[in-house]
């Protein structure tokens, strides 16, 4: 079906956050409707679903998955640039969604002023404490959950100060003040919106649009970003300014969001790599 798609790679990317695996080959994303398979070919749904509700998860993991993306007509794009050793390096992969708007917005909030590892972890540890366990998985949190956490069970987490952005956004989304349909809004509307409220910065206002709705946006001013594009055309990370990075990278239009992301993910996999080699030296 989708022969370019590299689901390794794809979910090597993704937050591993306990709603979600992947094992012998095939993704499994617990939705509310059940435990959703795909084996880059096959969709596997439960039993008790109507062809309502599979067309529905199918739409879903295509979404989560970016199966849609002609990833082929990108790699043309960039074949010709300082870019084009992304294409063998991440051949196949893919701009990972969240399943659900409200999911979004808080992995965001959580991904503030932290490395991503760190981010999982604490995303991870608010799944595991309030998340419906579900075949194996878990359930992202409803916001009502998140709203019901008392103060002891949010230092569990590990959240610290995001906690509170996070029940303050929660509290806004309940009551009907801060609404996460955007789509209909442009990328500059859209952020001027979610900058209103209290937590969110352009920053992680561009990381919500591009992982919760799939729009073609970007946080220019992200740290791995600019390292990456730093590593790339032989500078240092101060030097990379946030008007640097979208003087390169919004020349490539309707690819925008695809490439920043392969830039963090080279950065990403740099800087492990040079993790690992301090850990050896260490030893």
């Amino acid at each position: 079906m989708v022969k370019v798609i590299d689901l390794n790679k794809i979910t090597h990317e993704m937050i591993k956050n306990g709603t979600w695996e992947f094992k012998n080959g095939i993704f499994r994303q617990a939705l509310d409707y059940g435990i959703i398979g795909f084996d880059g070919e096959n969709f596997y749904f439960p039993e008790h679903l109507s062809k309502k509700q599979q067309k529905r998860a199918r739409e879903k993991i295509k979404f989560i998955l970016g199966l849609e993306v002609k990833l082929e007509e990108f790699y043309s794009e960039i074949s010709d640039s300082k870019f084009a050793f992304l294409i063998d390096e991440f051949y196949g992969l893919t701009v990972p969604k969240a399943p659900e708007k409200y999911q979004a917005l808080i992995e965001t909030i959580a991904q503030q002023q932290v490395s991503f590892e760190f981010a999982m972890q604490t995303i991870r540890n608010l799944v595991k404490l309030i998340g419906r366990k579900i075949g194996g998985l878990y359930l992202f949190p409803r916001p009502n959950d998140i709203l019901g956490l008392s103060e002891e069970k949010l230092k569990e987490t590990k959240l610290g100060y995001r906690a509170n952005y996070i029940q303050y956004l929660t509290q806004e989304y309940i009551n009907g003040n801060l609404t996460l349909e955007l789509e209909n809004l442009s990328e500059e509307e859209a952020i001027k919106y979610l900058i209103k409220f209290r937590g969110i910065g352009k920053w992680s206002a561009e990381l919500f649009l591009a992982y919760g709705l799939g729009k073609n946006t970007y946080p220019a001013s992200d740290l791995g970003l600019r390292r990456g594009i730093a590593k790339i055309f032989g500078k240092t990370a101060k030097e990379v300014k946030e008007k640097d990075v979208r003087e390169i990278i919004d020349p490539y239009e309707k690819w925008r969001s695809l490439l920043a992301f392969y830039i963090l993910c080279y950065d990403r996999k740099t800087e492990m790599v040079k993790k690992r080699g301090k850990n050896r030296n260490t030893r």
